[in-house]
């Protein structure tokens, strides 16, 4: 796949290599733009419970 990508984008090593990282970069942007804040609905990282567990009391 790396190689398909690297002969289709124009240019030489140069060219290729500024293609490669807009578009790496344009991927990171999507996902976390658009993929990361839909999936995080499906995740369970907002129920948190904090609880000590050793019986000893809050700030001491």
């Amino acid at each position: 796949m790396y190689g398909f990508l690297w002969r289709l984008f124009p240019g030489g090593v140069v060219g290729k290599l500024l293609c490669s990282l807009l578009l790496a970069a344009l991927v990171v942007v999507l996902l976390f733009l658009y993929v990361f804040p839909q999936v995080e609905q499906l995740l369970p990282f907002q129920d948190v419970t904090v609880d000590s567990g050793t019986g000893a009391p809050a700030g001491g």
